[in-house]
């Protein structure tokens, strides 16, 4: 493999981690808050509110059952808006992020509902208020598997960065369709390939160690 290509895996690598890096974080500020809601608004929860919790989980199960392809070429107009150009690595996180949040939202949803009802009950039997719960028993409880969920979250991120990248998105996506597929170079298809893998296996590793550090039980 020539320099150049190994330059352009490297600067591909680069910009995969920086639409993930980017869209993961805002999936992280809106998807955390937006499961907890999703949990505490639920039949019998702390902030219990039927209506508001069955349109808001409509809205979570629209964005969540788009293909990724199909959401990111339909909100372009959107993307245009916020990013300014809906081809690059910029315009990618947008339509990274909004198929994030939901998916995160369903992990934090599933991680909080794990915790012990019985813990909530004698946090509200000392009087405290639902802000309290969530911050000093929902969260601290639910945290390993909240990491966990960030986890598996970038995982999937790594993924569809790859399938934006087929679409002028950048990253290693881009490179493998480029220059592996219209350019006949199966080196480089097998080295985003196994970059991708590896990139994957370091992000899952790192969750894992520190899902089980975190876990005290």
């Amino acid at each position: 493999m020539s320099q150049d290509i190994i330059g352009l895996l490297a600067d591909s690598l680069l910009e995969t981690l920086y639409m993930v890096g980017v869209s993961a974080l805002v999936a992280v500020l809106a998807g955390i808050p937006l499961g907890i809601v999703l949990v505490t608004t639920g039949r019998g929860h702390i902030m219990e509110h039927g209506k508001f919790n069955a349109v808001l989980g409509g809205i979570v199960n629209a964005t969540r059952s788009t293909p990724f392809i199909i959401l990111m070429v339909a909100i372009i107009p959107l993307t245009r808006e916020i990013a300014g150009t809906s081809i690059g690595t910029n315009a990618a996180i947008v339509p990274l992020s909004i198929a994030a949040i939901p998916f995160l939202a369903r992990i934090v949803e599933a991680a909080i509902r794990e915790v012990d009802h019985g813990v909530i009950e004698a946090a509200q039997a000392m009087g405290a208020s639902p802000l309290q719960i969530i911050r000093k028993v929902l969260i601290p409880e639910a945290l390993p598997a909240l990491v966990l969920g960030v986890t598996i979250t970038v995982v999937s991120l790594i993924g569809y960065s790859a399938m934006a990248g087929a679409v002028g998105g950048g990253g290693l996506g881009d490179l493998a369709i480029r220059y592996g597929y219209q350019r006949f170079r199966p080196d480089v298809m097998l080295s985003t390939v196994v970059t991708l893998i590896a990139t994957v296996q370091v992000v899952q590793s790192c969750g894992d160690r520190l899902a089980r550090g975190l876990n005290k039980r």
